[in-house]
């Protein structure tokens, strides 16, 4: 039953990707519209001069020029961040590349993993932060990535930094890793795009006064954009809570030591903020806000159900919550992963 687990999990990750390359054009779509009607309503492109309904259609009519245009735009934009992904993705969090010889303890341990799957050892990265977190990036073979923060690699002993390499490798054996780079890419730029229609209702001009349309126009372009970041949101949620699970359970079942990953999430608990786009901060190891609307929306399960699950189904014990006079600090670790 297990492996029919995992191949149903892969499966709904190359589904989510699917819908998410099918989908993006449909909504871009959609919201080149509200961009026109905003337009429209603020006197920047002509209007009827008539109804309502004749002015919709204008815009409707204007979309069979603008759409190849702004096609060609978004698959240029896709074709930067498909090649480039990572680059902006280590912009964003400040990460860097390091070889074998920088860090070849933890590189080692990251190599073994890979070999133990069969599969070529991703590059290695670090964030140079006190912040505890980690996460796995690209979008196929030999552009997969495992990033670090140098907060965890002080931290953690060698036991702990394993299962959490385990942990993001096997976000890649899964395709998480590629479905959440996909959902990022898209949530970005129609949370750009929304963000547009917003502002242009602040920037009514004066000559908006000569279409009687203007106030039913900015108001449809307003219900677009809201549409428009409620899909970015939708997006994001579609990385379901449950591949942290199964990620979870992917490292106990690569080091065969759930105590090891228990004892991580526990140290990592209340210290892995690393400030970052939304859409890449779903990508991390932790990322639990408080708050009840946070907990509600959250793209992660919490430290506590996480480490339930982990002693229901993988048999490991659970130290308890550390105190903040319990928390190693950085550089204190007692077994470093790396001198």
């Amino acid at each position: 039953m297990r492996a029919v687990g995992l191949r149903t999990h892969i499966w709904a990750n190359n589904t989510r990707s699917a819908l998410l390359l099918a989908g993006f054009p449909v909504m871009l779509v959609g919201l080149i519209f509200g961009i026109q009607l905003i337009l429209m309503g603020v006197g920047f492109l002509p209007n009827s001069g008539a109804t309502l309904e004749q002015d919709i259609a204008l815009a409707a009519s204007m979309l069979t020029g603008t759409i190849p245009l702004a096609l060609i735009v978004a698959g240029i934009w896709f074709a930067i961040a498909w090649f480039g992904n990572q680059a902006m993705i280590d912009a964003m969090t400040g990460a860097r590349k390091v070889e074998r010889t920088a860090e070849p303890e933890l590189y080692n341990l990251l190599e073994n993993l890979a070999i133990s799957r069969g599969l070529k050892t991703p590059t290695l990265r670090i964030i140079e932060r006190s912040e505890l977190n980690a996460y796995a990036s690209g979008l196929r073979e030999g552009q997969y990535s495992v990033t670090v923060t140098r907060g965890l690699i002080e931290v953690l002993d060698r036991d702990e930094m394993e299962a959490v390499l385990a942990h993001e490798l096997t976000h890649v054996i899964n395709k998480d890793v590629r479905t959440m780079v996909i959902a990022s890419i898209f949530a970005g730029i129609i949370t750009v795009l929304a963000e547009l229609l917003f502002r242009g209702l602040f920037y009514v001009r004066g000559s908006s006064r000569d279409n009687k349309n203007a106030g039913p126009l900015l108001l449809i372009g307003f219900g677009i954009a809201l549409v428009g970041f409620a899909l970015a949101f939708v997006i994001r949620l579609t990385l379901s809570r449950t591949r942290e699970f199964v990620a979870d359970a992917g490292a106990v079942e690569l080091t065969k030591n759930p105590d090891a990953m228990i004892s991580a999430l526990r140290k990592v608990e209340g210290r892995s903020f690393v400030k970052a786009p939304d859409e890449v901060q779903g990508m991390f190891l932790d990322n639990r806000k408080e708050g009840f609307l946070d907990g509600l929306f959250a793209t992660h399960p919490s430290i506590d159900k996480r480490v339930e699950a982990l002693i229901r189904y993988g048999g490991g014990r659970d130290p308890g919550p550390l105190t903040e006079a319990a928390r190693p600090a950085p550089g204190l670790t007692a077994v470093p992963v790396s001198s």
